[in-house]
């Protein structure tokens, strides 16, 4: 996740700061869930400074647009098995 942030992610973001903290989010999304990515990103929010943008983005596509995918992918699975 680490490399994929930084070589990928970073650049087409923008390589600014709130670019970093959505890195940071991106990660936690890595680790599993939507918590993860804001635990990440108020890490790193502490240490540095706030950022307003990640935590506007990150919880409505975790949340919202992940949990709808999934639950649609689901579906399709369990109506073809």
């Amino acid at each position: 996740m680490g490399v994929f942030a930084y070589w990928v992610a970073f650049p087409l973001l923008g390589r600014d700061y709130d670019a970093a903290v959505l890195c940071a989010g991106m990660c936690g999304f890595g680790l599993g869930a939507t918590p993860n990515a804001m635990a990440n990103m108020s890490a790193v929010c502490y240490k540095y400074r706030y950022s307003v943008k990640p935590f506007l983005i990150v919880p409505i596509i975790g949340a919202m647009f992940a949990d709808l995918i999934n639950t649609g992918i689901i579906t399709l699975f369990l109506n073809v098995i």
